[in-house]
């Protein structure tokens, strides 16, 4: 669990209690979707689930988010890339990675997230991950060897972008 004083998860640089502490307590909305991303993946890390529920679009989102079988224990979050996604937006989408560790390996998973504003709020829709991978094969490969996430494309072409 992060502290009120603690760097926030998500990589704002800021501490917890100014960043997505606001957004988990309903005190503020996220303002784009990539905010709204980044307070999810807090969100996640903490195994907060009824912040995700409460930011799920209702037409996709499950009944219940069970995190008894949830054994990696997320470490940061680095933005990839956003389409639209702002406060003139009604749609926004954000590539990102997720480094965790799981069974004592570290790990990214690649997802590119799909947002909707509805009543001037963000939602997540859904998301597609693109890779799952060592996070230290994915660092020390050759950008021309074979992607780690059984693709079949080059790294460069895949996961390295």
């Amino acid at each position: 669990m992060t502290s009120s004083s603690e760097l926030c998860l998500c990589g704002s640089e800021l501490a917890y209690s100014q960043c997505c502490a606001l957004l988990h307590s309903g005190k503020q909305f996220a303002k784009s979707a990539e905010a709204l991303m980044r307070s999810r993946f807090t969100a996640y890390a903490m195994r907060n689930g009824a912040y995700l529920l409460q930011t799920w679009e209702p037409s996709t989102r499950p009944e219940t988010i069970d995190f008894s079988k949830e054994t990696g224990e997320w470490k940061r979050l680095e933005i990839v890339q956003t389409k639209k996604g702002l406060a003139k937006d009604k749609k926004g989408i954000v590539e990102f990675k997720a480094f965790f560790t799981q069974d004592d390996v570290d790990q990214v998973m690649n997802e590119i997230s799909r947002f909707v504003k509805v009543q001037n709020r963000w939602f997540y829709l859904d998301g597609k991950v693109k890779s799952v991978a060592n996070a230290e094969m994915t660092v020390n490969q050759g950008l021309n060897a074979p992607c780690s996430c059984g693709s079949g494309k080059k790294f460069k072409r895949c996961c390295g972008k």
